[in-house]
Formats: structure tokens, C-alpha cells, sequence
């Protein structure tokens, strides 16, 4: 972990999910996420310590478990406020609804594990009233179903996971996608943003994301057209979900199943709703195919 500064009050540790910082005065300071278990909370808390900065408060920015996985020791150790927004906030005080929401129903153990069960941690909903002054936080659905993005007073923008990095998309293609409308919707709201610098969750801090909007819109569209083209013929999901692993060489686990599937699930049903695809029981079995 790497703590770089980046404005007067606004710093960032670089981290596999980058950690916001802000300063509200000379001893105090706000984190925006936590990165992804109690591990990445102690190092923040040790680069926290070395500076002589308490922590008041974590902003998280959506609930899945690679964000919120320190909350539970930086808040044991502090005693700081977890802001979250709407359902962020039930998810974040009861993770079990990740897993259980991603899986479909009560998860198996092997995917009852840190990269989709994070610790509970006790939070406070969000509102303008709460969220301390030099900082604002602005809606990023899509990718979640309440996540934001917050805005410090540097003119820096934290985009949270509403944009995915060209080495993301070149080797894995597929990121989680909980509504594919809103995902898009928010990659037009982003190109309106005018920013000093940006920093989404999982990418380089960059001045200029216009290049990166058309990367993870083109990849989205592309996927768009993949389901709708193989249901020319009659497709069960788990047959689309394997042409899908084919078509990228992906290799199919346990975590990935339940991600993955219930992205292609999110892409199944854009599709229908746009009145692109149909489906049928047909031997009790769901069918999808195109519109004809």
C-alpha cells in the first residue's frame, strides 16, 4: 500500500481497491472504502498512525465485500462512523446478503468465503446532513444497487466500481454488473463529470476517463450482442452462461459461477426488458430466444 497525496485535504492509497482519504482538519479524516478483509484494515490503519490522523468516519461506497472487508477492524479499533447509502447499508451490516443474493439462495461454504462475505459492521444511513463538510456524494447504479461516488472539495472524484481498467477487461471481459440500463446510464453521467483527477476503484488515477468510458461501454455492448446472437436458437441459462466462459477462455469456479452467472442473469434480463429476447418452459426448463 502506497499513500499518495493528490490535493490540499484529498489523499489515496493505491491498492488492489484503491482507499480514499480526505482530511476534515489537521487530525482527522474520513476514508472512502476499506479494501477487501481485516489484513487491508490493519495496514490502513498502520499508514493512518504513521501520519498521526484519527479516523472520524468510513464512507463506503457499495457493500461488496472487496470494499467494506476492513470496516469491521478500523471501526473496532476507532470507534469511527460507517456511512453508507440505502441498501448498501443492509448489506454491509448483514453480508450474508452478498452471497445469498449472488448465489440465488442460502450459499454454500465454498462461496461463503472473504471475497464475497465480509465482516457485519455497525452503519449509519447516508444522508447530505451526515457527510462532512468538503465532501459530496453523488448516485453510480449499476454495478451495485445503491452505489455512489463521492466528490472532495480537490475537484477529485472517487468513482467506486462504476468503471473497470483495460487489464481488467482485456483478461477477464466480464465484470459484475448488477443492472445493465443503470450501468450504462452511469458511464453517460460520467463523461459529464469535469474532474481534477479520477480515481475508480480498480484503475490508475487518471485526469482524463473518456477513453476508459468507451472501453467498458464497447465491452458491455459487446457482450450485449454475444447473448442476443447465441439465442438465435433455444438456450437454457446455463448453457449461455458456458458459451460465455467458452467464448472468453474463462475457467468456471465457484465464485466465479454465482458472479458471473448473475451478471449474465442481469445481461438476460436487459435483453428481455428491451424486447430483444423471450423465454418459455419448455420440459421444465427456462428457455431464452430471440424476438422474432
Amino acid at each position: 500500500m502506497e499513500l499518495v497525496k493528490v490535493g490540499e485535504k484529498t489523499y489515496y492509497i493505491k491498492n488492489p481497491t484503491n482507499i480514499g482519504i480526505y482530511k476534515i482538519d489537521d487530525k482527522n479524516i474520513y476514508l472512502i472504502d476499506t479494501g477487501n478483509d481485516k489484513d487491508a484494515g490493519k495496514k490502513i490503519l498502520k499508514i493512518i498512525d504513521e501520519q498521526g490522523w484519527n479516523v472520524k468516519g468510513i464512507i463506503s461506497t457499495h457493500s461488496n465485500a472487496d470494499h467494506i472487508g476492513g470496516n469491521k477492524v478500523i471501526q473496532d479499533r476507532t470507534n469511527c462512523i460507517i456511512l453508507a447509502n440505502n441498501i448498501e447499508k443492509s448489506f454491509t451490516e448483514f453480508p450474508i446478503l452478498e452471497s445469498s443474493f449472488l448465489y440465488g439462495g442460502y450459499p454454500f461454504k465454498d462461496i461463503r468465503n472473504k471475497f464475497l462475505l465480509a465482516k457485519e459492521s455497525q452503519v449509519t444511513l447516508l444522508n447530505n446532513n451526515n457527510l462532512p463538510d468538503g465532501l459530496e456524494y453523488f448516485i453510480l447504479k449499476g454495478h451495485f444497487f445503491d452505489m455512489i461516488g463521492i466528490r472532495t472539495s480537490d475537484n477529485v472524484y472517487f468513482l467506486a466500481d462504476s468503471l473497470f481498467s483495460e487489464e481488467t477487461i482485456t483478461k477477464y471481459h466480464l465484470f459484475f454488473i448488477y443492472d445493465v440500463k443503470e450501468f450504462l446510464k452511469t458511464l453517460d453521467f460520467l463523461n459529464t463529470l469535469n474532474g481534477s483527477l479520477y480515481i475508480p476503484s480498480h484503475c490508475e488515477a487518471t485526469s482524463d476517463i473518456s477513453a476508459l468510458i468507451e472501453l467498458n461501454k464497447n465491452k458491455v455492448t459487446e457482450i450485449i450482442n454475444k447473448i442476443y446472437n447465441v439465442c438465435e436458437k433455444e438456450m437454457t441459462f446455463e448453457e449461455i452462461l458456458k458459451y460465455i466462459f467458452d467464448e472468453y477462455n474463462l475457467t468456471i469456479n465457484g465464485n466465479q459461477y454465482v458472479l458471473v452467472g448473475s451478471t449474465i442473469k442481469s445481461y438476460l434480463s436487459y435483453l428481455f426488458d428491451e424486447g430483444k429476447l423471450s423465454y418459455e418452459f419448455k420440459n421444465n426448463k427456462m428457455i431464452w430466444k430471440q424476438v422474432r
